[in-house]
Order: C-alpha cells, then sequence, then structure tokens
C-alpha cells in the first residue's frame, strides 16, 4: 500500500508543486486548502505524514496542528511546517507544538521529498 501524504496550504502552486514531486516518486497525495478541510482528511484517511503551512485564513497551521495533537487517530502522526514564517520564534512555537521539522518557503521540492523519505521511508 502506498504511503499517504497529506499537503495543508492555501496556495493552489505550492500545493501542486509538492503534489507533482511526491506522486512521481510514487507516494499517494491528498491536498487540502484550508486548516478545516486538512483536518477533516486527517481524521477520515488517517495519512503516514502531514505537510502544514501556517498562514492560512480562518484557522492557521498551530491550530490544525493542536487538533490533531489532541485528538487520539492523529496524535503521532509526524507533522512537518512548510511555511514562509522564518523567524525562531515561529519555529520553537511550532517544535513545542510537536512538529518533527520545519521548512521555509521558498524551498526546493527535493528536499521536501528527502524530508518525506525520511521520516516515513519510501512509498
Amino acid at each position: 500500500m502506498k504511503k499517504k501524504v497529506l499537503v495543508i496550504d492555501d496556495e493552489v502552486h505550492i500545493v501542486k508543486i509538492i503534489q507533482y514531486k511526491l506522486k512521481l516518486d510514487g507516494y499517494e497525495v491528498l491536498c487540502a486548502l484550508s486548516g478545516e478541510e486538512g483536518l477533516k482528511i486527517a481524521y477520515k484517511d488517517t495519512p503516514d505524514i502531514i505537510l502544514l503551512d501556517i498562514m492560512m485564513p480562518t484557522m492557521n497551521g498551530y491550530e490544525v496542528l493542536d487538533q490533531l495533537k489532541k485528538n487520539e487517530n492523529t496524535k503521532n502522526i509526524p507533522v512537518i511546517m512548510v511555511t514562509a514564517k522564518n523567524q525562531e520564534a515561529d519555529m520553537l512555537k511550532a517544535e513545542l507544538l510537536g512538529i518533527v521539522e520545519y521548512i521555509t518557503k521558498p524551498f526546493s521540492p527535493q528536499a521536501v521529498l528527502e524530508t518525506v523519505k525520511k521520516f516515513i521511508g519510501s512509498p
């Protein structure tokens, strides 16, 4: 069974870039353009790893992460932040909430792929 990656980001072009790179490598990629949509997919499909943006309307990445960590079925899923927020305070806050890695935008699609592989292995 293919390993599932959930990408939660409100920027369509970012989602498409990540989706393309990961699918090319053999991963199943689920996409959500909002925090709320991302949580629904995470609860329903239980991905192997989640790539999460911080700055999104209505529900930001910190709030999504908090909800994921409170849910019995999603609390152990590794979460990688992929965000333009590059301040140390943001990184620290994300680490305290339980992320496994922090990637700042702009990023290399290959670096995202390598990071996903580091945590869940090849598809």
